[in-house]
């Protein structure tokens, strides 16, 4: 399980996306059913309020829905019970102190090894380079 660094949702490969949606619903059940989502990459949700948490399956569901992939937010949303919950926050407090300048570089490395290994294009590539030109 990962999070993607957030900056990186609106670039990241069909495949990568698509596993990111499907990541957040399994996250969200487990905090739900579980009460944490048991997982050393992403058990750091548990220190933010689940407004951030929302807040990023949100934008997942956005970028889904920008690229005509079927996306039913209904499988996220009726994880969240609580009004606190359901608030979106601005992107750029989001998972602050986690979604940092560190995080973008070793997400970066991890989606350039995917690409070294033909699991990303030269297309797809050239995107996420782009974002990732101030690291």
């Amino acid at each position: 399980m990962r999070l993607w660094h957030k900056d990186l949702v609106p670039v990241l490969p069909r495949h990568q996306l698509l596993g990111q949606w499907r990541e957040c619903c399994a996250i969200a059940r487990n905090i739900s059913v579980k009460g944490s989502p048991n997982h050393v990459l992403v058990n750091r949700i548990m220190d933010y309020p689940m407004s951030h948490f929302y807040t990023y399956g949100f934008m997942v569901a956005m970028e889904m829905t920008k690229r005509k992939y079927m996306c039913d937010f209904m499988k996220f949303d009726h994880y969240f019970t609580w009004p606190h919950e359901a608030q979106l926050l601005d992107k750029c407090i989001l998972f602050s102190d986690w979604h940092n300048k560190k995080y973008l570089r070793q997400c970066y490395f991890n989606l350039e090894e995917k690409h070294d290994c033909g699991a990303i294009s030269d297309a797809e590539w050239i995107l996420i380079s782009q974002k990732c030109s101030c690291i």
